[in-house]
């Protein structure tokens, strides 16, 4: 079983924010810095760490499922208004949330007017998503293989689900798939550069005391997504990136070296969120 040794990852972010400040910090945020490096390893000084279980996403998700929306995350908080402010351009129709989760992005298709299929492989995370939206149509089934007949829909949504997979031809053709001709597809994953900086820690949670889990994610560079578009047939409106927001988990140890934190992930992109055509 791995550890996550919290000083150690302190003492990467300090790191990293000297390296990423070297050429313009002033000579208090380096002694701040050096400081709070000297602290983390005092002689002495006892190292926290938590064990850490890898999971894989169906075990993984339905471990998760009590407790997925229970504390805030800075990834959704810069990625959903942008998928709101597409879907809100998008004429009502039928609408499938692929990989939907405790079903966040298909409350608000239903709250727009889309009759909406929620799709996802874990039971567990259904159910929440049948409490929170329970005008919407929810169903067991994977990226790969959704549970949807050809060109069915008008809008299909796929949020924060690519980086679990370690290839993403296969899900972006059934996205493509269940979509008319001129429909959208709508698909947001957490930023490459911060699955890069990160590992595993953007798909991690509490997993008993002093305990984690994390489900491995994979780096997909934007020339991956523009591959798999181009051979599911779908074209490209619009690529966004939204930038960390600054916010922190409450309680977490980021608090404990703020500046620094801060410092080293200012104008990091947490997200990219496509907008995109099936073409005829």
């Amino acid at each position: 079983m791995a550890k996550l040794r919290t000083r150690e990852l302190m003492l990467g972010i300090e790191g990293l924010a000297l390296l990423r400040e070297a050429a313009s910090a002033d000579d208090q945020f380096v002694e701040a810095r050096l400081r709070e490096i000297r602290s983390l390893l005092e002689p002495g000084r006892q190292a926290s760490s938590s064990d850490v279980v890898e999971l894989d996403v169906a075990t993984g998700y339905a471990a998760w499922a009590a407790s997925y929306d229970s504390l805030p995350s800075s990834v959704i908080q810069v990625e959903e208004p942008l998928v709101h402010r597409i879907i809100d351009r998008v004429p009502t129709g039928m609408a499938v949330d692929a990989a939907c989760g405790t079903g966040r992005h298909a409350a608000a298709l239903l709250a727009r007017g889309h009759r909406t299929i929620g799709v996802d492989q874990s039971a567990e995370m259904l159910a929440v998503a049948e409490q929170k939206a329970p005008a919407g149509d929810f169903r067991v089934g994977s990226l790969e293989k959704l549970p949807l007949d050809d060109a069915s829909a008008d809008l299909a949504i796929c949020a924060l689900a690519l980086t679990h997979l370690s290839e993403l031809g296969s899900a972006v053709a059934e996205l493509a798939r269940v979509v008319r001709p001129g429909g959208k597809v709508v698909i947001s994953d957490v930023h490459p550069m911060m699955v890069l900086l990160q590992g595993q820690g953007g798909a991690c949670f509490a997993h008993g005391p002093r305990r984690l889990a994390v489900m491995h994610n994979h780096v997909h560079l934007h020339a991956d997504y523009l591959a798999a578009f181009a051979a599911a047939g779908l074209g490209v409106d619009s690529c966004q990136e939204p930038r960390f927001n600054g916010e922190f988990p409450p309680g977490g140890f980021e608090e404990r070296i703020a500046d620094a934190a801060r410092a080293a992930w200012q104008g990091v992109p947490s997200a990219v969120v496509w907008e995109l055509t099936r073409l005829p």
